[in-house]
């Protein structure tokens, strides 16, 4: 009887956010360099020096990788490893993600650490894992994908962190100001499986991580397990209102308000109505995964056609869910 042959581990291509700052760039450098020399795993570095140099330097990575029949590796918060999955994925390459970030979302669903050096070992002893992905107009969201209010407490947010720091609270205090000021309402209609239903809100927020709505207590989350996107809708209400709603998303009871509309679907389109009609005309401001893209409407949610590749440390018998 032969012996079994084990398969050749992959070489890693890393993918570097510089963007938040030389140090902490450096610092995630010397650890990746340490990790991958101490197992003996073929790797590269590459760095993304600002935003001008992204689509370059993961495209690089991505022809890297190809050649070596290997992974590319995203190390940043959510948006940096949105961006390199949605290349992994169109290029059919495996994905691996080291979570730097404030939320880390997608690491912390799927069991990765958030502390580097564990987030490397990690990575060395996982294997690929297929997991779901969203899609809106084409454009992936590991996360969570949005119009209206969301998009603009993503750019304050943004604000904030640039001149305060980067930190859960600095998040919290740019979400209370960006509440106190005056929004307009979108009127929709969505249309899913034939059936039209139009509505007026606040914000439609579409989301692909079980944890994310566990934590504001959706139902839905239940849904992402099942080859579902979730979607919640907010009614039109006052800034006091939209606090208290803040707050019982904060306290796990946000299904449990009047003012808010929870569903799961596959496929979902949302077509602009009202005032908004013109926007089928030029693009609306869609928030994908905490950075900004603007999409011409109508809006095409859908679960992709094909899962990411991730690999990670399986600490479940079934294949993990978003």
């Amino acid at each position: 009887m032969q012996p079994l042959t084990r398969k050749p581990e992959p070489a890693l291509f890393f993918i570097v956010n510089g963007g938040s700052g030389r140090r902490n760039a450096d610092a995630a450098c010397q650890a990746i360099e340490s990790a991958m020399s101490s197992a003996g795993r073929k790797h590269r570095i590459f760095v993304i020096e600002n935003v001008n140099s992204l689509e370059t330097t993961v495209q690089e990575a991505i022809r890297a990788a190809q050649e070596e029949h290997g992974a590319v590796v995203a190390v940043g918060g959510d948006g940096t490893i949105n961006f390199v999955a949605a290349a992994a994925l169109t290029n059919r390459c495996l994905f691996g993600a080291v979570p730097q970030g404030t939320f880390n979302y997608f690491g912390r669903t799927h069991g990765i650490p958030e502390e580097i050096t564990e987030a490397l070992d990690d990575l060395l002893h996982g294997e690929p894992v297929p997991v779901q992905v969203g899609s809106v107009n084409d454009h992936i969201f590991l996360v969570n994908a949005s119009v209206g209010l969301y998009p603009e407490l993503l750019e304050d947010r943004e604000k904030f962190k640039q001149r305060y720091g980067r930190s859960r609270l600095v998040a919290l205090w740019s979400a209370v100001v960006t509440a106190f000021r005056h929004h307009r309402y979108l009127d929709m209609a969505l249309e899913q499986n034939g059936t039209q239903t139009q509505f007026r809100t606040m914000t439609l927020f579409i989301g692909n991580n079980r944890l994310q709505l566990e934590q504001v207590g959706m139902p839905q989350a239940e849904s992402t397990k099942q080859g579902q996107l979730a979607a919640i809708a907010v009614k039109p209400v006052g800034t006091m209102a939209m606090l208290w709603l803040a707050a019982r998303g904060a306290l796990g009871r946000l299904s449990d308000a009047e003012n808010v509309k929870g569903f799961s679907f596959r496929s979902l389109t949302v077509v602009p109505l009202g005032v908004w009609r013109n926007a089928r005309k030029r693009r609306i401001k869609v928030a994908t995964d905490g950075e900004i893209i603007w999409l011409r409407a109508p809006l095409k949610f859908r679960v992709a056609p094909e899962p990411l590749l991730l690999i990670k440390r399986r600490r479940e018998s079934r294949l993990d869910a978003p």
